[in-house]
């Protein structure tokens, strides 16, 4: 796995952590942490882990050369 495959996974990671507080508490960690859901910094954030999430639909229609898996 590349590191950009890495990357993105743990991106989309972070942000389905995220969104799993926000539905089951209400709590906006990465708002929280880095200014409100208008800060720049958070903003930076939710758009880096909406292109990992972009990025991470690649992974699905790779062919990583295994044959039989």
């Amino acid at each position: 796995m590349k590191i950009i495959d890495k990357l993105a996974l743990v991106l989309v990671i972070v942000g389905a952590l995220n969104w799993g507080s926000v539905g089951l508490f209400g709590f906006d960690c990465v708002a929280f942490l880095f200014g409100g859901q208008m800060g720049t910094i958070s903003r930076i954030i939710y758009s880096l882990v909406g292109i990992a999430g972009l990025w991470c639909i690649t992974l699905l229609f790779r062919d990583n050369g295994r044959d039989g898996e």
